[in-house]
């Protein structure tokens, strides 16, 4: 019992999963387009802040309920919706996953562009690197859940660090009146709210990364739940803080044209030479992202094979007792992905692959809502404690529906067409399962 508790995580390493998978490369870009709408844009990042948290707070009480499980939305959607909605769910994220890797790696090698300047120009070269950063990472997670978590904290620490650096002495520099008029856009208040919560929504992506490896963290019952949580207050107070102060250092009309916002920033504080702390910690962050979502790239297959939904190969456990030969295959096709599409541009490739990945990330959390409903409601009436619970419930399906629609039509015409893919292998699955049954 003490080995396997040895080989278990703790809260720092599944906060640490939670930040480093949600503070991505998408951060960096985000307050330039944002500055469209000025001040008024704050208020979508509380907006989209508070629909996260009722995802965070739903997930965690689902980790409370089931927290010997792995695979997260796809257990919980198992439990509560049975066999085809969890298949759904394990397929969609499951290639969500590899096509998100294929992105973040895209986006290392363009922010490791600042210091190597030849993988801007050199597909061959960058290639080479994006496939060493993949296969490297994989090795890691592949050592077993302690070693990546260690790569996973070391690596959210140094991301964190250069962004609240900026977010906080930025907050000496500001100049209010770069925040009006409060709404710059010809929206109304209501309409750009509704489109600067859309544009945040999608940086909250992987608040659900403690729940899926909940066999292997250390008292899951109570940290899956706090780790969910922290995480996702730590990432929005850094969201707010850091768009606050890149807001308030750089014109808006500089703002909405700049191509490495937080940069400028940093140059404005401390100089020119500033500028390759942000590139650093761009691509840190894109490093630590991608360790993050290799982990999460083994786990939800393992946790659909051992129910026989997914191929038996990807239940398989190497000495450290981690899916090896599911991580592996998973970064066969995420560097698949990235070479085949490294010959577009790397603004290009990574728009392709985000279009692939985003909707069917968001369709887990709609099915893990309604999950959550049917478990707590299940053979018994709601009592006066469980209808709080489930408004909480109400509000993360809706706010994950308004994503979706949010998202526009060629991500759900994409997310749409992956997901029917997955219909004719679950036929199979489905039919092999029953027959070993009988």
């Amino acid at each position: 019992m003490e080995t396997e508790q040895r080989k278990k995580v703790g809260l720092i390493t599944a906060t640490s999963l939670v930040v480093g998978n949600m503070i991505g490369s998408g951060l960096f870009m985000l307050p330039a387009a944002l500055a469209a709408y000025g001040g008024i844009s704050l208020v979508g990042w509380v907006v989209s802040g508070l629909g996260a948290m009722s995802l965070a707070i739903v997930y965690g009480w689902l980790a409370k309920l089931h927290p010997k499980t792995t695979g997260g939305p796809y257990a919980y959607t198992y439990i509560g919706m049975g066999d085809f909605a969890a298949f759904l769910v394990a397929w969609g994220y499951w290639i969500s996953v590899w096509c998100a890797n294929a992105a973040i790696t895209v986006a290392f090698v363009s922010y490791l562009s600042a210091f190597v300047p030849a993988l801007a120009t050199d597909p061959s070269f960058a290639i080479g690197t994006g496939l060493a950063a993949i296969w490297l990472l994989t090795w890691v997670n592949t050592l077993g859940i302690r070693e990546a978590g260690a790569v996973q904290v070391l690596t959210t620490i140094l991301k964190l660090v250069p962004l609240l650096l900026i977010a906080v002495a930025g907050l000496f520099y500001i100049r209010f009146e770069h925040f009006t008029p409060f709404n710059l856009s010809t929206e109304s208040s209501l309409g750009a709210v509704t489109s600067t919560t859309t544009l945040t929504l999608f940086a909250y992506l992987g608040l659900e990364c403690a729940t899926i490896p909940s066999e292997n963290i250390a008292n899951a019952q109570k940290t899956v739940a706090r780790a969910t949580l922290l995480g996702t207050y730590l990432t929005t107070a850094v969201y707010i803080l850091s768009t606050i102060a890149v807001m308030g250092l750089i014109p808006p009309d500089l703002l909405r044209t700049s191509q490495a916002p937080f940069a400028d920033a940093a140059a404005s504080i401390w100089g020119e030479p500033a500028r390759y702390l942000v590139a650093a910690a761009a691509v840190i962050a894109t490093f630590g992202a991608l360790n993050g979502w290799i982990l999460v790239q083994g786990q939800v297959p393992f946790a659909a094979a051992r129910d026989r939904l997914f191929p038996a190969v990807f239940s398989k456990e190497n000495k450290k007792g981690v899916p090896g030969i599911g991580i592996v295959i998973s970064s066969v096709l995420v560097s698949l992905l990235m070479g085949m599409n490294f010959t577009n541009t790397l603004a290009d490739t990574y728009k392709y692959m985000i279009l692939l990945s985003t909707l069917t990330v968001l369709v887990p959390y709609v099915l893990s809502m309604a999950s959550y409903a049917i478990i707590i409601t299940k053979d018994k009436a709601p009592n006066r404690s469980v209808w709080p619970r489930l408004f909480v419930a109400f509000l993360g399906f809706l706010f994950s529906l308004w994503a979706i629609v949010g998202s526009g039509r060629e991500i759900v015409y994409w997310g749409f067409i992956m997901l029917i893919a997955g219909i004719p292998f679950y036929v199979v699955m489905k039919f092999k399962k029953e027959k070993n049954s009988l």
